[in-house]
């Protein structure tokens, strides 16, 4: 039976207050400025109090950090993840007219395009998830937005599922309700903390690697259980992680970072702070 008090302790953890902290956390009351780059952050505790946030309400397009709500989607809908599905014409990037390795006639299991889309941010594995979704992508983007109201993700908006559109768009606040969502995936965490992964889309070739986007997953100061970057020029360089710093379960939200490496930066700067000021 669930008592009035936990489930109002429910709620609030849902509704991730502006500023609240939880008392039995180390980081609770910190002391001074992390001084981070990116211009939306956010760090919270495993209850969903915050710890650390600047600029959290402003609207802001998130690249690929899209590609989290797009596998949560696939996911939700139970379809069949080791069914194989080709890339067509209809996957390329017209967008940002990138590249990718995933030629037209490659074939992989529906697992394994949710590994390269979330892992090595694989735009052509992302959009295929879409396409191949019932009812097609106009059906899988209403479902995203779908998704994002259920979340409480007042202030989001999605237009693809690669995260190539800057009409891809949240604030920190409500990136930090859907990594929490994502966190509930088991998938979901053990792709996004795969630092690499073969796969062999052509029966004629041999395999393909690759990396994970997010490089402190090879510092073994870090602890991370759920990671995805993103990067557009709209958005600049972005940065959702969940991690262990120091026992203490955490979300980390960093949007619109001006640099390549700034996010790994200010996240070293992050747990630098806390472990200082704790």
């Amino acid at each position: 039976m669930i008592t009035r008090a936990l489930f109002l302790a429910l709620v609030l953890a849902v509704t991730l207050p502006v500023a609240s902290h939880a008392a039995s956390s180390k980081y609770a009351s910190l002391s001074g400025n992390p001084n981070l780059r990116s211009a939306s952050a956010i760090v919270l505790d495993s209850q969903g109090n915050i710890i650390y946030g600047k600029d959290v309400n402003t609207v802001r397009p998130i690249a690929s950090i899209t590609k989290l709500m797009t596998a949560m989607v696939v996911l939700d809908a139970g379809l069949d993840l080791d069914e194989q599905l080709t890339i067509t014409s209809a996957d390329r990037d017209l967008i940002r007219m990138t590249g990718s390795r995933l030629g037209v006639g490659a074939t992989l299991s529906r697992r394994e395009l949710i590994l390269l889309a979330l892992m090595s941010s694989e735009n052509r594995a992302a959009t295929a998830l879409g396409r191949t979704y019932p009812g097609g992508m106009e059906a899988f983007v209403a479902k995203m937005n779908a998704k994002a109201k259920a979340l409480g993700m007042a202030s989001s908006s999605f237009a693809d599922p690669a995260g190539l559109r800057a009409e891809n768009v949240s604030t920190a606040s409500d990136l930090a309700k859907m990594v929490a969502a994502a966190g509930g995936y088991p998938l979901i965490t053990q792709a996004t903390t795969t630092v690499r992964h073969a796969v062999r889309p052509y029966a004629s070739k041999g395999p393909l690697n690759y990396g994970n986007t997010n490089r402190l997953l090879k510092n073994e100061n870090w602890d991370i259980a759920l990671s995805k970057t993103g990067y557009i020029n709209e958005a600049g360089r972005c940065l959702v992680m969940r991690a262990n710093i120091e026992g203490e379960d955490v979300s980390i939200i960093l949007l619109n970072s001006f640099g390549k490496l700034t996010p790994f930066g200010d996240s070293n700067r992050l747990r630098k702070w806390m472990l200082a000021s704790s």
